[in-house]
């Protein structure tokens, strides 16, 4: 996806068709659907609403969960894809800037451009700002309580004590929680795993013994082509042996003879 951005992306450089003079000056424009600025934007502007569903499964998902963790990675991922996309798009603007009518642009659409991608800017700032605070967040709740575990019980009231202990177990109850939920699922996945590896390994077997039964026989039918073709060789080696002896008067004869077996079986078949 980032390739094909940046493939696009380069395109912004490229000027438009200068204007042709063919007696009177004509100007040509491309059409938004023509424009790779337009196409870039259109893809960022997908990628930046894909960002915006993720980010409100984030807000909707508990903190202590590995789902949690896993939209925050994916999160921040994605804001600085988004984010050097942007700012390529911004590198184009500025070298349209220079020579606006070169590239077939006005000062309309130069700021209307600059302004979507501030906008974009902001947006994807926004959701990454709010992403690395609610983690600094978290970090700083695992290292209060690793340093609350580390401290001295006579440091701390007797009440207070109570109190931590209380939150602790609290975290510890939810992480056991997370855990324990993780190695259901796992369990679950590997459960269903051996039951394809099992099917699988039907499936194998049952082509194992298909293929055995057709190799067993086709070595017979090899066997039998064998045989049969020895004795097409003993009788044809027969038959020529037979007709060398007998000469042309005995080739006649028995050509002879076999058209009047020929006759006599016709007759008893057809006519009787």
């Amino acid at each position: 996806m980032m390739c094909k951005n940046h493939d696009q992306i380069k395109q912004l450089e490229a000027p438009s068709p200068s204007p042709s003079f063919s007696g009177e000056f004509t100007e040509t424009m491309m059409t938004p659907a023509q424009d790779p600025f337009y196409i870039v934007k259109e893809e960022i502007q997908e990628s930046i609403d894909k960002l915006q569903a993720t980010f409100h499964r984030w807000e909707e998902t508990p903190s202590n969960t590995g789902e949690w963790v896993h939209l925050s990675k994916e999160l921040i991922t994605s804001c600085e894809s988004i984010k050097w996309q942007v700012d390529e798009v911004d590198k184009t603007i500025s070298v349209a800037a220079r020579d606006p009518t070169w590239y077939g642009l006005d000062e309309v659409e130069l700021r209307k451009r600059s302004s979507w991608t501030k906008t974009a800017h902001n947006q994807v700032n926004t959701i990454r700002t709010t992403v690395e605070a609610g983690r600094k967040k978290i970090n700083s709740i695992s290292s209060t309580h690793q340093e609350l575990m580390r401290l001295p019980n006579d440091r701390f009231p007797q009440t207070s004590q109570s109190n931590h202990s209380h939150d602790n177990d609290d975290f510890i109850t939810s992480e056991s929680d997370t855990q324990m939920l993780l190695i259901k699922r796992q369990d679950e996945e590997l459960d269903e795993l051996s039951e394809s590896v099992q099917r699988i390994g039907g499936i194998g077997l049952t082509i194992h013994d298909e293929l055995s039964g057709q190799d067993k026989i086709l070595g017979e039918l090899s066997k039998e082509m064998e045989t049969t073709s020895n004795r097409l060789d003993f009788v044809q080696k027969r038959v020529a042996m037979v007709m060398k002896k007998a000469g042309a008067k005995g080739q006649f004869m028995l050509l002879g003879f076999l058209i009047l077996l020929f006759i006599i079986l016709f007759v008893l078949v057809f006519l009787t």
